[in-house]
């Protein structure tokens, strides 16, 4: 952590001590106190920094008051995070908020003043009003369906459009949308009508309201500006139209206004935030001071390098006032670009550089596997269980406790107990047409809907089903409905384990503000990044700032990868994201890992992950011969089977008191390390112990899932189990 990001308390004494550990940039931001002033900052530049300086330091040289100040953010953490950094600086007092919290305040404040009587009940979620509103224009909503259309009501309201004008204006607008756009209209003037009948208003009318109170009553508008002198706007490329308006309300004829932004990380443009206000700053603001900060402390100098080819590409107005990062720190290695065969072997190997990254010392909760859709967590999610290492799941539900899901999983289930009497199947004999039969019920097809939304990521998860239902009959090609059901219940087991500090999973949405040592960017293959329904020029350049986002995560270790095909065995038509173009020769270390005829792999030039003993060495050109079942001989193709080496429905030669015993001190070790119990082995490790009751070191690391971390913190037990000791949870005899 270098001086200029961090923060550390300071005593009240004289101003210029606030400027103390500055850089020159971050300095001119924080002593730019006079007119309208402009910071364009790159990620992991210190905005925060720079920002809660220049105010803490007009504080203190006694050219802010600080109750005359007001600093807007987005979220309610960083405006926490702002209040708390003033703390330090000396300069308590300044309301550090978001626009909806602000906002509210003054309704609450001037609403008897300025309509009379108390302010209307605040509704904390409006899906229920939005379902009530569907209902009476005769339209039914599953819970995806209305989360779609309530999000268009909020994209209607901060883009300032009422009912009347919804039509027109998506038109407008170019967005897809899955449902029929005037009946989602009639949706919304419908919502507003009862709102209105039962005196209840939402967080969007927070702001309309307060923007309306402003507008019509120029005694209060005079009373807030009187309030507030100073305004501070952070994350400005998200402003929607309707917080600019309330901006300059705020403001009036003043242009006592700081903003910093980045237009490189507009992402969120799907519910009306757009970057325009940014890049328009200084037309609006002639005389602007406006100061870039591009001295990027986050991220090694090759995350840096990357990130700033990406961005080299890029087309558009926002493009062109793109920020060219200059990394601050000491060299690191280069990012790591994996072709995988297939999906199932992209999540495998990515699960193995995590549990190698891991083994090298870097914390789990400092590693992120980061993706571009909810959909894709699945195979993720079973890859690190299968693995051993815990992970957290973060903006979105974990796989099997989506409710799409979990309602698939009863159909099967259903169809799987009743099935001989259900004409669905009739004459349906592969398990993956009975299953995409079963789950066409739930709303999948053979071709995806258009457009984005709840739909789109219904219809998404599904398909994550029906691959899974072709990857296990492509392994097991004589299994039943019923043996699928099992496997998805032991891998919904295995997932609801509680949740611990590990390695995070999240989209890349939900990834934006947050950073990690290591970051693998997964499925970065066409029709993913970019996303298929990314049509125009300006869609498919958010989708690249989304990567951009992605890739300025990542402090010192970054990975990228994509895989040929969907599934095992599949055809390899898929290609790397056009993003990638240009980058990887000479920019990064290329490794292909691509299936073989008999079922293996074959790696080629491949780069592994940093080992106990360096970082990012290059391993030798090696060939991996394909598993077989030591009862058989058949190719195995499935995880589990190959920590098993034999097939699942071979005879097993188990040793059932030493499998009870394993069993029994996993779960005590676990409760002891406050872990999940596959976290210390999965239950395939376990038979596949019980199956070899290895009798030395040697035969316990020969077993697959027994990795030399494991073996060095658990092999003593396990060996002293296997050769008929008994231990405890904490490692000692009994």
């Amino acid at each position: 952590m270098t001086a200029a990001t961090h923060s550390s308390p300071l005593p009240p004494r004289d101003a210029d001590a606030v400027l103390e550990g500055l850089d020159p940039e971050q300095r001119a931001v924080a002593t730019a106190l006079h007119g309208p002033v402009c910071v364009l900052a790159g990620a992991g530049t210190g905005k925060t920094r720079a920002i809660t300086h220049r105010i803490a330091y007009g504080v203190r040289a006694g050219m802010l008051q600080p109750a005359s100040v007001l600093a807007v953010t987005f979220t309610n953490r960083a405006a926490g995070e702002m209040r708390g950094r003033l703390r330090q600086l000396g300069a308590s007092g300044v309301q550090a908020r978001t626009f909806h919290s602000a906002a509210l305040r003054q309704l609450q404040f001037f609403w008897p003043k300025a309509v009379g009587g108390e302010l209307p009940r605040l509704l904390d979620r409006k899906a229920q009003l939005v379902a009530e509103a569907a209902a009476r224009c005769r339209v039914r909503l599953d819970r995806g369906e209305l989360r779609d259309v309530t999000g268009e009501i909020e994209w209607a309201k901060v883009t300032q459009t009422v009912p009347a004008d919804y039509v027109t204006a998506l038109a407008k607008s170019s967005r897809e949308t899955a449902r029929d756009a005037a009946e989602t209209g009639q949706i919304y003037a419908a919502y507003e009508q009862l709102k209105r009948d039962r005196s209840v208003i939402d967080f969007e009318d927070v702001l309309l309201l307060t923007v309306a109170v402003l507008q019509d009553r120029r005694d209060i508008a005079e009373q807030v500006r009187g309030q507030y002198q100073h305004f501070v706007v952070d994350e400005y490329q998200d402003v929607s139209p309707l917080q600019q308006r309330l901006l300059e309300l705020w403001l009036g004829d003043r242009e006592t206004l700081c903003v910093v932004g980045d237009a490189s990380q507009t992402i969120y443009s799907f519910t009306g935030a757009t970057p325009d206000h940014l890049l328009n700053f200084r037309t609006r603001h002639p005389g602007a001071t406006v100061v870039k900060l591009v001295r990027d402390y986050r991220s090694s100098p090759q995350v840096v390098h990357l990130a700033n080819g990406l961005l080299g590409q890029a087309r558009g107005r926002a493009a062109d006032h793109r920020l060219e990062l200059v990394s601050q720190r000491g060299k690191g290695p280069e990012p790591v670009y994996t072709e995988y065969g297939d999906e199932p072997a992209e999540a495998e190997g990515t699960a193995r550089r995590v549990r190698d990254l891991i083994a090298a010392g870097v914390p789990a909760g400092e590693i992120a596997v980061l993706f571009r859709i909810n959909a894709q967590s699945e195979v993720y999610e079973q890859a690190l269980a299968d693995a051993g290492v815990p992970y957290q799941l973060r903006g979105a539900e974990r796989f099997f406790e989506r409710q799409e899901v979990r309602e698939a999983g009863a159909a099967l289930r259903g169809a799987a107990r009743f099935g001989g009497n259900d004409a669905l199947l009739d004459g349906m004999v592969e398990l993956p047409s009975q299953v995409r039969a079963v789950l066409s019920t739930k709303g999948w097809t053979d071709q995806p809907p258009t457009g984005s939304g709840a739909v789109r990521d219904r219809w998404e998860s599904l398909a994550a089903l029906v691959r899974l239902a072709e990857d296990f009959a492509g392994a097991r090609p004589e299994a039943t409905l019923a043996d699928l059901v099992a496997e998805l219940d032991e891998r919904a087991a295995a997932q609801h384990a509680p949740m611990v500090q590990g390695v995070t999973l999240a989209s890349l949405h939900a990834a934006k503000g947050l950073e990690w040592d290591a970051v693998f960017l997964v499925g970065l293959a066409e029709g993913t990044v970019p996303i298929t329904y990314a049509k125009t020029e300006a869609q498919v350049e958010e989708e690249r700032r989304l990567l951009y986002v992605g890739v300025t995560r990542a402090r010192t270790h970054l990975s990228l990868s994509w895989s040929l095909s969907r599934s095992p065995g599949g055809r390899p038509t898929r290609k790397a994201s056009r993003f990638l173009t240009g980058l990887r020769p000479g920019g990064g270390r290329v490794a292909r890992v691509a299936a073989d005829g008999a079922g293996g792999s074959v790696e080629l030039g491949s780069v592994g992950a940093p080992g106990p003993r360096g970082e990012g060495h290059a391993r030798r050109r090696r060939e991996r011969r394909p598993a077989r079942c030591r009862v058989c001989g058949r190719t195995l193709t499935e995880a589990g089977e190959m920590k098993l080496m034999r097939c699942e429905d071979c005879p097993s030669d188990m040793d059932e008191g030493v499998y009870e015993r394993l069993h029994a001190w996993r779960a005590e070790q676990a409760r002891v390390l406050g872990q999940p119990a596959y976290c210390v082995f999965t239950d395939k490790t376990l038979i596949a112990i019980a199956e070899a009751v290895p009798s030395d070191e040697r035969e316990l690391a020969g077993i697959a899932g027994v990795v030399r971390r494991k073996l060095t913190r658990f092999g003593d037990d396990v060996l002293a189990i296997c050769a008929g000791e008994e231990r405890s949870g904490d490692g000692g005899a009994r």
